[in-house]
């Protein structure tokens, strides 16, 4: 088969398609022939070496894929050969073929292409479990997305309108605001112009944010902590903002305030499994019922995944950037 392969840590031009061993799917994995997948920001991280898969996993980068079952490794029931799926990913999503945990493999979700079923994945598993499973929104509540034109943004607010809050978004264009606007949100804050934390006060008669999803790290930890409510919770999902920051202990006694940061690639299988189950249960319904729907962007072929990092780079998209097989 053919996969994306990084022969030394760089830019785009690292990428290389490639051809190297087909998979063999293991105990309790099942071998999925890749339709699409879609590049996230841990693959540019990966390909930059800042990023390593955790050990045993596929070296080549893709945290999520969409295809159709092409083999079912031993002890694996509940699935059949030629069964469309898309799966959560440690890596290898960026190939023709990938082997994947039965526990992540979810079903292409009714009115959803089996293209853009590879946009789900890893943007639904994160939002749902850091959202919901850890910060737990309730209907009612404020949500305040960082990034919220990006892949992880557009799914954010799709499911908290789905569940009764109120979204505030920050993006750094009037254009990506109106896209946040079209899929529910609420809170506009254009954070090249605008101070999210005065904002976000003013929209909520100064109350705060009851949950933020922080894609930013240490440079809006400060001000994060700032625009939380009372009993607040900050779940952090990324450092695109750097990795050490200051924490105001005292603002955050002041508020009974939480602070959780956490990582989907490197948790292990029973995690992972209960994350896709919890997922299938909660959001497929929505996704069926035509309330929450994947924004791509755009496709391009996998060969050219030197240009789909290059898009992503560029931070001139909305949603998901997919990489499709043919």
């Amino acid at each position: 088969m053919h996969a994306i392969t990084i022969s030394e840590p760089g830019g785009p031009e690292a990428l290389a398609w490639a051809e190297v061993p087909d998979p063999v799917p293991g105990e309790g994995e099942v071998l999925v022939e890749v339709v699409a997948s879609a590049v996230n920001r841990a693959d540019i991280m990966q390909r930059q070496g800042f990023y390593d898969p955790p050990p045993g996993s596929s070296p080549y980068p893709g945290l999520e894929c969409s295809g159709r079952i092409a083999a079912l490794g031993p002890g694996v029931s509940g699935w059949s050969v030629g069964d469309e799926v898309c799966a959560l990913l440690a890596g290898g999503g960026y190939a023709e073929k990938v082997a994947v945990p039965a526990g992540q493999l979810l079903p292409v979700p009714e009115g959803v292409g089996l293209k853009e079923a590879a946009a789900l994945p890893e943007v639904v598993c994160t939002v749902w479990s850091n959202v919901f499973m850890v910060a737990h929104l309730r209907p009612g509540e404020t949500l305040l997305v960082h990034g919220g034109s990006s892949g992880i943004g557009t799914m954010a607010i799709q499911l908290a309108k789905a569940v009764g809050a109120k979204v505030a978004v920050t993006a750094g264009t009037k254009e990506k605001l109106e896209r946040c606007a079209e899929l529910g949100a609420d809170i506009l804050i254009n954070y090249r112009e605008e101070d999210f934390v005065a904002e976000v006060e003013d929209a909520t008669g100064g109350a705060g944010a009851d949950v933020i999803l922080d894609n930013m790290g240490a440079k809006y930890l400060d001000r994060n902590v700032q625009a939380l409510a009372v009993n607040g919770r900050l779940a952090i999902i990324g450092m695109q903002g750097g990795r050490k920051g200051e924490l105001n202990i005292g603002a955050l006694l002041a508020k009974r305030a939480a602070v959780s940061a956490t990582s989907l690639r490197a948790r292990p299988l029973e995690e992972k499994a209960a994350i896709v189950a919890a997922v299938r249960e909660h959001v497929w319904p929505l996704l069926a019922g035509g309330h929450v729907r994947p924004i791509v962007d755009r496709e391009l072929p996998m060969s050219d995944a030197p240009g789909a990092h290059r898009v992503v780079e560029e931070s001139g998209h909305v949603g998901k950037v997919l990489l499709v097989t043919s």
